[in-house]
Parts: structure tokens; sequence; C-alpha cells
């Protein structure tokens, strides 16, 4: 036998061998109660995952233009010429509710469908929070309906370049929280509320969707997309 081999103090190798077991199960423990208190929060918070982050379950889009990468959900027009805007849409519609969203432009322009008509070859029509490549960012605006809103009018130069600052740059993500409580809607983006105010010709429920746009190629994802239904609580 190797004498370089031979075990000087055989008690203390064993007792180095339990210390070192004992900080392996003490950092998994550690990883199990925060896994456990984040699952913990998300409930008591209310929300519900639209996303599985693996598959487009609860979604019905164009063939080959929707797939899912790494927990994202990426829509992509590589080689194809739309006709129209395309979506990616939730099968089953919503009222009131609070939405959150993480949205990643890589170019040209998206955005988040909320309250909307499912219509013919994929389209939709209603609300949408934009995402765009230069402005329209954090605007709220109502597809195949009436455009860009009324309440767009009445914000002053300095209170639109601040909803398109709020938007970050280009491939990075932006978190989208989208509130609708009765008439009231209100859209904050990556902390900056872009827009708070009442709309009673507008939607009271309809689908989500996520949008891609005719034009040039491009690319969008999304990820972490859940919802918190509202009952009679006030909104905040």
């Amino acid at each position: 036998m190797d004498s370089s081999l031979t075990l000087n103090n055989p008690s203390q190798f064993l007792e180095d061998g339990m210390n070192s077991v004992r900080t392996i199960l003490l950092q998994c423990s550690l990883v199990a109660v925060v896994l456990v208190m984040g699952m913990s929060a998300m409930a008591e918070d209310g929300f519900t995952p639209l996303f599985n982050g693996k598959d487009l379950t609860g979604w019905t889009g164009a063939p080959g233009r929707w797939t899912v990468e790494n927990g994202e959900l990426v829509g992509s027009t590589k080689g194809v010429k739309l006709e129209h805007n395309t979506f990616l849409s939730t099968k089953k519609s919503y009222s009131d509710f609070v939405l959150r969203v993480k949205a990643k432009l890589i170019n040209h322009n998206s955005g988040i469908q909320f309250r909307s008509e499912q219509l013919e070859d994929f389209a939709v029509g209603g609300y949408q929070a934009d995402l765009a490549e230069k402005t329209y960012s954090g605007m709220l605006y109502e597809e195949q309906k009436r455009g860009i809103l009324p309440y767009w009018k009445a914000y002053t130069e300095d209170e639109r370049a601040a909803v398109f600052a709020a938007a970050k740059p280009l491939g990075e993500w932006n978190d989208y929280e989208i509130t609708c409580k009765g008439d009231r809607v209100k859209i904050v983006l990556n902390g900056y509320t872009t827009l708070d105010f009442v709309d009673p010709e507008g939607a009271k429920a309809g689908i989500i969707a996520l949008q891609l746009h005719a034009g040039p190629e491009m690319e969008a994802r999304f990820k972490d997309i859940s919802i918190k239904e509202l009952g009679k609580k006030k909104l905040r």
C-alpha cells in the first residue's frame, strides 16, 4: 500500500466526512425552503400561471409561428411574410384581473392583448398594451377597433415621452402589469404607470393574446405570464 494514502487519524477523517454531508444536507434544505416559500407566496397572492414554461397548452395560434425555448414563449416570423397581424391567444376569457407578463422585443412591433376578441385566421381585436421598436411602448391601443384611444390626446409631450422612456431597450425584458376592473384600466410598465383611466366603451371581458406584427421579419419573447382574477375588491 502507498504510504501516502495511510490515514493518520481515521476518526478525524470520518468526522470531516460527516461534517461535509451535514453541510450538503443543510444547503439542500435551504433550497427546498426557498422554493416552498416562493410557491406559497404565489398562492397567497392569488396569481395563476397562464404559461407552463414547457408547451403551448391553453393557447392557440398560427402553426409554426410560436415555439417554447428555455421556459420562454417565442414568436417569430422568420421566413414568412404575414398578410396581417397574428396572435397566440388564450383559450379562456377573463374579465376583471391583474395580468403580469415579462416581454422581450427583439425588433419591430408586438404587444399584449387583453379583454380581446378572437377573430378568423388567428387575428384578434381589442385592447393592446403596446411594445414597439421606437415609439408606442406603454401605450394602450385598440386593435382593429378604435386604434389610439382618446386618453392619449390629453397627454402632454413630456407625459408621452415619459411613457416611451419606461420601456427597456430592444433585447431586454420588460415587466408589464395590466389591471382591469369594470370600466377602469391601469397599465404599469417597468414600475411606471403609463395610464390609469376609465373607458366605458371598452370591452369588459375577453381573451389574452400575444402579437406578431405584419411587416419585416421579427421576433418577440414572453415568460412568467400569470393572472389574478379579481372579485369585488377595489382597484388600487
